[in-house]
């Protein structure tokens, strides 16, 4: 069985990880981009996470999804979206119900990606929408990557500019590690049997005693 929440103090003890793979970054219709097809119509089932240039004031607005990463068991494959825009091609792997594409608060990820391009989702596993199914109440990537997988992964690279000109080793490893993570805990829980949360697990805080 899995713990149902963990501190920070307990993930800060645990071993830091990232993605062990290839990390391919693709900005144009090219041979990469061809590669990239290939691969993803191959697998069975993709990490999914997409990242968008964050801002700090109201007044500042939000220019959309910027990076979409999609990565298999040793390929992690980015999108810079500003540069590339959402072709077709990749539009009909998101939309392809025999592909699994597992992340976490998948629905505003393709959203924001419907945006670009209008494609019907199929195929996606939102990872905050089963955890409490196998006893898990924290829902954020960190903490059930934690509980899971027993793990520590960084988001230091979190807010960090996703539209910069070139990205960083440290933003491209960071964005390849939140999609590969989240196929690694579905693979893990697929493993496990399901113990669910009960309705007071869930929201302890309706049931506190107030008097």
């Amino acid at each position: 069985m899995f713990r149902i929440s963990i501190s920070p103090e307990e993930i800060g003890a645990l071993e830091l990880v990232s993605f062990p793979g290839q990390i391919v970054l693709v900005d144009q219709e090219d041979e990469v981009f061809e590669g990239a097809i290939r691969y993803l119509k191959r697998q069975k089932l993709l990490g999914f996470d997409t990242e968008t240039r964050p801002t700090f004031s109201p007044d500042q607005h939000s220019s959309g999804t910027a990076l979409l990463q999609l990565s298999g068991g040793g390929k992690a494959y980015l999108f810079r979206l500003k540069k590339l825009g959402l072709p077709r091609r990749l539009a009909a792997i998101l939309a392809n119900p025999r592909i699994q594409k597992v992340g976490a608060a998948t629905i505003d990820d393709v959203r924001g990606l419907q945006k670009i391009t209008k494609f019907s989702p199929k195929g996606f596993v939102d990872l905050q929408s089963i955890v409490w199914e196998y006893g898990i109440r924290d829902k954020s990537v960190k903490k059930m990557a934690a509980i899971i997988l027993g793990v520590k992964i960084s988001k230091a690279q979190q807010l960090s500019n996703w539209e910069a000109e070139h990205l960083s080793d440290s933003q491209m490893r960071y964005a390849a590690t939140d999609a590969w993570v989240c196929r690694e805990m579905y693979m893990k829980l697929r493993s496990c049997p399901k113990h669910p949360l009960t309705q007071e697990q869930l929201y302890p805080e309706r049931f506190t005693d107030n008097g």
